[in-house]
Formats: structure tokens, C-alpha cells, sequence
């Protein structure tokens, strides 16, 4: 056998060129990932789902990703062509959120995340309700004292039609503070632009909308966060108080997670469970996670179907409260 024997100018070459600082195989827990993506680029799929394989690869944990965008159906069609070719999918995650449970309730597509593999919720996004900068609105309080003084004059917006997100959140909210949802005022509009045209008008006395958004527009001064959805308070609004503070017992997450095809076998499960457990510890998840805003929110197998049970009884009894099933 020969053994080598390197100077010490010789080993810090050699470590320089195969640089010491990046990934090594022995921290690759899968070779590969196809990553399905059910809507267009650019959207919050698009981008959950290449941020991740950013991050897995960068960090030396998955040796390559690749993406495929597959439209249609309001994210129908990915899953069933995920369920329809589930063996020979074994290397692909598709990822999905919060729409995944709202559309099956709704019948927009026949498949619900039981009929697919759980892998791992990943990231969320909480939501707020947020007030223009000049409300005499500075709380949850206030907002409920304008609604009880007058409930139609007190209209709340959203950026999605009546019975999505923004609409069942705000219901969520007035529920879960002892008022009726159906007697909340909720104003749906196109885009965020013409919903803060309308909060800054008066249109609309407050505004239900994604937690990050709601962040962005408080830092440019054009609103004031009132209440937020999350459990405890979020690092990147420490002044904005939960509604649980606020003596409303209610939280809510727009998750983003991974799913596989049914039947995926147990030693590929638990490979890609590891690899996104693994990968929140790195540098290179951070870059991305900050990058984007994004809330780590990790829970793998059981947890991840719990949360999703959770979810879909309390989407499905303010659902057919507010007649939308």
C-alpha cells in the first residue's frame, strides 16, 4: 500500500480545490429529487419548490433537482398524475398548501392529501389583519368595537374571492372573538393593489392578507398590523401582537409542504424526511428562508397528517357556516 505524505503548503491547496467549505458526499442523503410543481412559474409552489431543491443541493444533501411546472385544474391536475404513475414517480415531491385541503372540500378535484404520500410541511405563512396607517383602528379591540357599532360599515377586503383564504381567515377571526361570521362584511378584490387603494380610502375598514405582505407593507409605512394568526409573536414584526394576545383563541398557517406518490416505500420516505430535516440546520436554507420571507414550520409523517386533519375540520365547519359547502 502507498501512503501520501503532504507538505503543508501542498494540503492547503488541495483542501482550497476541492473546497473544504462546501458540500461533501458524506452529507448527500439523496442522489436526486424531480420536483412537481402544480401551478405556473413564479407562484408560491414555483418558488417553495426551487428555493428547496436550492437549498438541499447547495448544502450538499441532494446531488441534483430538477422542476417540473404542470398547471391545471386549481392543482388538480399534478395530483392526479402523481396518484395515476405513482411507480414510477418514486423520485418526485410535489409540493402543495393550504389550497390542497380548501379545493377538496370544495370538490374542485376528487384527490385530498390522504390519497398521496405525506413527506413534510416546510415553510408557512401566517396571516394578519392589517389597518391603513392613519385608522383611528389600533387593535383588535378597536376593530371589534367598530363592527359591533357598525357591523356593514365595518367591511373587511381581501386579494380572494368570497370563501378563499383571506375571506375564510377574517370569518376564522370574528368567529373565534364571538361575533358571526355571516354577519361580517368581506369585500373581495383582484390584487393586493386595489385592496390598499381601498383600505387607504376607507372602502374597507381593515384588511385580511398573508402575514409577509402584511410585513412588507408595514415597513413602507402604509399600514399597522393589528393581529396576527401565529401561536406567539414572529421575529419579523415583534411589536405585532397575535390574536391570541388579544383574547381571540384562534391561529391559522398557510403552509407549504411535500407530498409523494402513494405506495412510495419506506427507505425513500424516510430519506426525504431526512434530507428536509437536515437541511433547515444549513446555511444555505437560511439564505433562501430569509430570502423569502418565509416562516420554518417543520413537521414530518404523523405530525404533518394531524395538522392537515386539523385544518380541514376547521376550513370545513366555517366552510359550511358561511354556506360555501
Amino acid at each position: 500500500m502507498t501512503t501520501f505524505k503532504l507538505g503543508r503548503r501542498a494540503l492547503i491547496a488541495a483542501v482550497a480545490a476541492i473546497g473544504l467549505t462546501g458540500p461533501t458526499w458524506a452529507d448527500q442523503v439523496v442522489d436526486s429529487i424531480h420536483f412537481l410543481i402544480p401551478g405556473g412559474a413564479g407562484g408560491g409552489w414555483d418558488g417553495t419548490a426551487r428555493g428547496t431543491g436550492e437549498a438541499l443541493t447547495k448544502a450538499g444533501l441532494v446531488g441534483t433537482a430538477s422542476y417540473e411546472n404542470m398547471s391545471g385544474g386549481g392543482g388538480g391536475k399534478a395530483i392526479g398524475f402523481l396518484i395515476e404513475n405513482a411507480d414510477s414517480n418514486h423520485g418526485t415531491l410535489m409540493v402543495n398548501s393550504t389550497p390542497i385541503v380548501i379545493r377538496s372540500l370544495t370538490g374542485v378535484f376528487p384527490h385530498n392529501f390522504r390519497d398521496l404520500t405525506l413527506v413534510s410541511g416546510t415553510i408557512g405563512d401566517y396571516a394578519a389583519i392589517v389597518v391603513g396607517k392613519d385608522s383611528p383602528i389600533n387593535s383588535m379591540e378597536d376593530l371589534l368595537a367598530a363592527f359591533d357599532a357598525d357591523p356593514s360599515g365595518t367591511a373587511i377586503g381581501g386579494g380572494s374571492v368570497p370563501g378563499g383564504m383571506d375571506h375564510l381567515v377574517a370569518a376564522m377571526v370574528m368567529e373565534a372573538a364571538g361575533k358571526d361570521a355571516l354577519a361580517v362584511k368581506y369585500i373581495p378584490y383582484d390584487a393586493g393593489g386595489k385592496a390598499m387603494a381601498a383600505l387607504l380610502s376607507g372602502e374597507i375598514a381593515a384588511l385580511s392578507t398573508g402575514f409577509s405582505e402584511a410585513v412588507d407593507l408595514a415597513n413602507a409605512g402604509e399600514v399597522k398590523i393589528i393581529g396576527v394568526t401565529a401561536d406567539e409573536r414572529v421575529d419579523a414584526a415583534p411589536d405585532a401582537m397575535t390574536m391570541k394576545e388579544q383574547g381571540i383563541d384562534t391561529s391559522f398557517v398557510n403552509w407549504r409542504g411535500f407530498f409523494a406518490a402513494p405506495g412510495l416505500p419506506e427507505d425513500k420516505l424516510v430519506a426525504y424526511q431526512d434530507a428536509i430535516a437536515k437541511m433547515y440546520d444549513t446555511p444555505e436554507w437560511e439564505e433562501v428562508r430569509a430570502r423569502n420571507g418565509w416562516v420554518n414550520i417543520h413537521n414530518s409523517g404523523d405530525d404533518f397528517q394531524s395538522f392537515l386533519e386539523q385544518q380541514e375540520q376547521q376550513i370545513g365547519d366555517l366552510m359550511k357556516k358561511l354556506g360555501f359547502l
